[in-house]
């Protein structure tokens, strides 16, 4: 039995029988034949389903949200804000697909070549617990539109989303087999991943288990994609708006009560500002609510389980130990972490070094601009990082010295549905969402026509 359990008071949220190896036999089946005729669908028809998708997601919000929070924690507020989100990727993909899956006419010496993108079969997702719905939607939506089947395994601890995700797309009409959850643990990946009927996969996840997917499925010979950690700098350089910057890194680093990939991890100040900034920081970490996820006033509620507390808090105690100084918070009860802030940090310590993954934050001062950039790129990871300054000439000239998937300026990093999203070195490789997204999945077919 897989068990949800309610961070917040620990109780059982509900119990998930595992599937027998006959049943995942079963739903493969059922996906790679829908495959056959669901990649002949009109772009017209596969797009009034997603759109239907979305008004299903706006129309049941609450109910979706709800479970978001009693599985992992979320506050109520921000799990509604992600079904929004998931209703908008829908929108996106429904409106544009066809557009970014036209052929591409190429001029060469032959009477008439093109590039065209087809569907290539049944995409297994392995999603995380910290979105538990936006991770599978903004793969979900494009793998459909472009006529490929869906299958997910989720993280165990968010069963009723992942069954709710499904949900979403029957009521919203779509056939039978176009998208379905595995109820199944960890161990039985490998062996789907193998299974002739599933072409790709995709994981949003750790290092570890991106690397054993993406081992398992390079012994197949089978494309993956990688959205893994990050440990995102948010680097206040001495010209920035203090005010509004202060705010915009509290909401980087403290949405999801911290815990997320893209999450401004590591807190960089030129030394010019750094008294006043982090005074002003402090303060308004300080003043955020913690409490009860469904308590629409709650901002930060409990990590999703206890160990995750757990070793946060160690991160946290080894850094304090190598001489971090907690300027706020530090203290844990259960899977509760206070929002913290940390000072004195330097790049050997956990906090800054590792990813962070929940309510805490170290702060690092530089000197010189040169130094600055340097700090972001001495992390193994590589997702994004958020640059803030009133000089716009100046963040563009250092743009290109970021090692970074994306780089925002004046802002905190976050994925749209609009932009390509994904990292470099340990952070992953390929790209979800826009056009670059939903290529990830299709046969660039090479066609030439020649004339005698």
């Amino acid at each position: 039995m897989i068990e949800s359990i309610n961070p917040y008071n620990l109780e059982v949220v509900e119990k998930f029988k595992e599937l027998t190896k006959k049943q995942i036999d079963d739903a493969l089946d059922c996906a790679d034949k829908r495959f056959q005729s669901w990649k002949k669908v009109s772009f017209e028809e596969k797009a009034k389903l997603m759109r239907k998708a979305s008004q299903e997601l706006k129309e049941n919000k609450q109910e979706y949200a709800k479970d978001i929070s009693l599985e992992m924690g979320k506050p109520i507020k921000q799990a509604i804000a992600e079904i929004e989100k998931c209703a908008w990727v829908c929108e996106y993909y429904a409106e544009n697909a066809e557009k970014h899956l036209a052929p591409k006419t190429i001029k060469t010496d032959a009477h008439k070549s093109y590039v065209s993108y087809e569907p290539i079969g049944v995409v297994l997702a392995v999603m995380p617990w910290n979105y538990p719905f936006w991770q599978v939607f903004r793969f979900a939506a494009p793998a459909l539109m472009a006529g490929n089947i869906g299958v997910l395994k989720h993280a165990s601890s968010v069963m009723k989303s992942a069954n709710n995700i499904q949900k979403v797309f029957e009521r919203a009409g779509f056939p039978d087999g176009c998208f379905q959850n595995l109820v199944l643990g960890s161990s039985k990946i490998e062996d789907i991943i193998r299974d002739s009927r599933i072409k790709a996969v995709t994981l949003t996840g750790s290092k570890p288990a991106g690397g054993a997917v993406a081992s398992v499925a390079g012994e197949e010979i089978k494309k993956s994609v990688l959205e893994l950690g990050g440990s995102n700098a948010l680097v206040v350089f001495k010209d920035a708006n203090i005010d509004e910057t202060v705010k915009t890194c509290v909401q980087a680093r403290f949405q999801n009560t911290g815990q997320s990939c893209i999450a401004g991890k590591r807190l960089l100040l030129h030394e010019s500002l750094a008294e006043e900034f982090t005074e002003k920081f402090v303060k308004q970490v300080r003043e955020l609510k913690s409490g009860d996820p469904l308590d629409e006033d709650t901002f930060i509620g409990t990590l999703a389980r206890v160990n995750l507390a757990e070793d946060l808090e160690k991160q946290i105690n080894e850094s304090v130990e190598m001489g971090a100084e907690v300027l706020l918070g530090g203290k844990r009860s259960d899977a509760y972490l206070e929002p913290t802030v940390l000072g004195n940090v330097t790049p050997e310590m956990p906090v800054f070094l590792e990813e962070t993954f929940g309510p805490a934050i170290g702060i690092t001062t530089f000197k010189e601009d040169r130094e600055a950039i340097d700090l972001v790129n001495m992390s193994r990871f590589g997702l994004g990082v958020s640059i803030f300054t009133e000089d716009l000439d100046f963040a563009e000239s250092i743009v290109p010295e970021f090692e970074d998937g994306a780089v925002f300026v004046n802002e905190l990093v976050k994925s749209d549905p609009r932009l390509p999203f994904g990292g470099t070195k340990i952070s992953g490789y390929g790209r979800e969402l826009s056009e670059d997204g939903i290529k990830e999945f299709v046969n660039k077919k090479t066609v030439y026509f020649n004339k005698y």
